[in-house]
């Protein structure tokens, strides 16, 4: 009896001077490829976006299966998992290389507004709300505070593999009739480029004498857009200049 008390206090007092191991790995890396297609449904996209690019992805070193997902709001979505033991690392440069080399057959609207590729995790660790108590912030300042400060500290959390806010950022919606449109002669492209092509901001020089050595007093002179805040939009973009024909 006393010795088996010996031997169990023995036992409690080394358990926190025994080594542990680390768990290996058994989760498969997953690399995950988002982009958007505006204006297209889940047939266009499966065509002209889904098929070249599953096709130049497919058979990259280490892969076991990837799936995809195309909506007809405009979003693709590729998921590739890897063999267990994959460096994910190595996973991504070689998922972001097949990418590069399809880009060129894509639709050029695809590759304006960017492909995203990142180290993706089926497990999600948890969610955030953000609430305004007494109502002094609506749901697209809570968004945007959630962009700008939330998102952007978590990513740097050591060992943290994607974050997602679900809603939408600051934009411009443009409803446009489409008879009047049809009666101008217009496309929605055309009127898309006219709002971005007044809605640049660049940088025309400066103004002052030459800097040859020490410069004695320069100014900057940009060019500010049409747009300038998404409050004012309204009225900002009511009329753009689409088309100009001199008589």
């Amino acid at each position: 009896m006393v010795v088996c008390i010996v031997i169990a206090l023995a036992g409690i007092i080394s358990i926190f001077s025994l080594p542990v191991e680390q768990y290996p790995e058994v989760a498969p890396p997953q690399i995950r490829v988002n982009t958007t297609y505006r204006g297209a449904d889940a047939e266009t996209i499966a065509n002209t976006l889904a098929a070249p690019l599953e096709e130049e992805v497919n058979g990259v070193e280490g892969m076991i299966y990837m799936d995809s997902t195309s909506s007809n709001n405009g979003e693709y979505t590729l998921y590739v998992t890897f063999a267990t033991g994959t460096d994910s690392d190595m996973a991504l440069v070689r998922v972001q290389n097949r990418v590069s080399q399809v880009q060129p057959q894509l639709p050029q609207e695809v590759v304006d507004e960017g492909i995203t590729v990142e180290t993706s995790f089926s497990d999600t660790l948890g969610f955030l709300a953000l609430t305004s108590p007494n109502g002094t912030y609506d749901e697209l300042e809570l968004m945007n505070y959630a962009y700008a400060n939330i998102r952007s500290r978590l990513q740097r959390v050591s060992g943290m593999g994607e974050v997602q806010v679900y809603g939408a950022k600051y934009s411009i919606r443009v409803w446009l009739d489409p008879v009047r449109i049809t009666s101008l002669g217009l496309s929605i492209e055309d009127v898309a480029a006219a709002i971005q092509s007044q809605n640049k901001q660049a940088s025309i020089g400066s103004i002052g004498p030459r800097c040859t050595g020490s410069c004695s007093r320069s100014m900057c002179a940009p060019i500010i857009g049409d747009i300038v805040s998404a409050t004012t939009s309204e009225k900002q973009t009511a009329n753009p200049m689409v088309t100009a024909n001199c008589l």
